[in-house]
């Protein structure tokens, strides 16, 4: 059964009855502990809680452990609180999207009781110190950091969406914590210029900017960058308007019975990213676009695709399905997805890899696929480690992963945390930017 409700600042509240027996309830609180409110209507009051099966709390678990653990925690390093891109590979390259996730985990952890506020709060507010070192072009972030020193690491490009994935994060810290840390995440975001990676040409984003100063690719079809939208309408110091969210192609296709607007890869992790944070549900722009639904669709399409192509590949079935850019045998591949794709239904690649993370990514979506998807790939013990489950296997090769991939465990311990409590919606939504973000792009319940 799909959960499917409105805006959260609309919702219509429970009964007494159920407000009294809530208060017997353990439930998600998205706020640090022991702060009172009298606000009767506050939006931390979670109003969809589930229980998690074992499975899944085990899963998120690992999944923060990466987050914590995997983090640098030296301070004279000048890179305090980046967090790798994977491990055991790439040992001293941190990821900045990976350390916006954990911003965002770093309250749920609290939360779960798997770390204590004090150590919550010193790690976000010192990670945010780093950020504001960080070396940056008009607010922008390289992708990848160097865990040693801080500087960009070797090659990389400054990032928009990675950037984005940053500035989630930290706004959702922000709303956690208040003070300092609200204070400093807010800084970080009002200091980014949106218009100077807008291509006015065409009203589209560009994707990044090489180490030789040269803007490349355009955000010109849905992907995983709507959080962008939100964010530049949002800015009180560098706001742009409606129209770059307005001017990306929406392609429309289908699969079975699901037609929906898809990304070019049919990739899944690009019907989630923007979902950790942006809560769509029950919203539609002035295109009458409901992205909510448009992920839900896509989420069944791909598992669909698994489950029709599962007699050619032994590792694709009805509980081991979304493809997504993930690592394979033959190296990281990021052009993994299903149909629709392109523009002539023939951009995708499938090898037979999947990726725990593209079912587990979508629990908010299908809950009860996703969750016996999650049960199906810890029955391999060569999937399971220290942090959960490993990025990727496939049966038709033998070939299980050694490797864990930052951005997967932050999308999968995000998505369980929503679909638990609203966890991370409600604090990211609360933002007064994010709201005045999606009110100037239109989106109405």
């Amino acid at each position: 059964m799909h959960r499917i409700t409105g805006f959260h600042k609309g919702r219509v509240r429970l009964m007494c009855l159920f407000l009294i027996l809530a208060a017997f309830l353990a439930g998600c609180q998205a706020g640090p502990p022991g702060e009172a409110s009298t606000d009767t209507d506050s939006s931390a009051e979670p109003e969809n809680e589930v229980l998690l099966d074992p499975e899944a709390e085990e899963e998120a678990k690992g999944c923060f452990q990466y987050l914590w653990e995997l983090a640098q925690t030296d301070e004279d390093s000048g890179a305090f609180g980046m967090v790798r891109d994977r491990y055991p590979g790439a040992k001293n390259v941190a990821s900045i999207a990976s350390t916006g996730f954990a911003l965002a985990a770093i309250p749920y952890g609290i939360h779960k009781g798997w770390i204590t506020e004090e150590e919550g709060r010193e790690r976000v507010e010192k990670t945010l110190d780093t950020v504001l070192s960080l070396e940056n072009d008009n607010g922008f972030l390289y992708h990848f950091i160097n865990m040693l020193n801080g500087h960009p690491a070797t090659g990389s490009e400054i990032s928009v969406i990675d950037t984005g994935i940053l500035l989630c994060g930290a706004i959702t810290a922000g709303e956690y914590f208040g003070g300092s840390i609200q204070e400093k995440a807010a800084q970080i975001y009002d200091r980014v210029n949106w218009s100077y990676f807008l291509d006015s040409s065409r009203n589209m984003f560009y994707m990044g900017l090489s180490a030789d100063g040269e803007f490349s690719g355009h955000w010109d079809v849905y992907a995983e960058q709507l959080m962008l939208y939100v964010l530049s309408a949002g800015s009180s110091t560098h706001p742009l308007d409606s129209t770059p969210y307005y001017s990306f192609n929406r392609l429309t296709g289908k699969y079975g019975e699901y037609e929906f607007i898809h990304s070019w890869f049919g990739s899944i992790f690009t019907y989630q990213y923007s979902h950790a944070f942006v809560d769509f549900r029950g919203l539609k722009d002035e295109k009458g676009t409901d992205w909510y639904e448009n992920s839900v669709k896509a989420t069944l399409a791909a598992r669909q695709f698994c489950i029709d192509q599962q007699e050619q590949w032994e590792t694709y079935g009805e509980n081991a399905w979304g493809l997504t850019a993930c690592d394979t045998k033959d190296g990281y591949n990021g052009l993994q997805g299903a149909p629709p794709s392109g523009t002539d239904n023939n951009a995708h690649e499938s090898s037979g890899t999947i990726a725990p993370a593209g079912a587990i990514g979508s629990m908010p979506f299908t809950p009860e696929e996703s969750t016996a998807a999650l049960k199906h790939y810890r029955t391999f013990p060569e999937l399971l480690g220290e942090y959960g489950l490993k990025d990727a296997y496939n049966l038709d090769q033998g070939w299980f992963d050694n490797d864990y991939i930052g951005i997967d465990k932050g999308i999968s311990l995000l998505m369980i945390a929503n679909y638990e409590c609203d966890f991370v919606w409600d604090l990211f939504m609360k933002n007064e930017a994010v709201q005045r973000g999606m009110d100037r792009l239109g989106f109405t319940p």
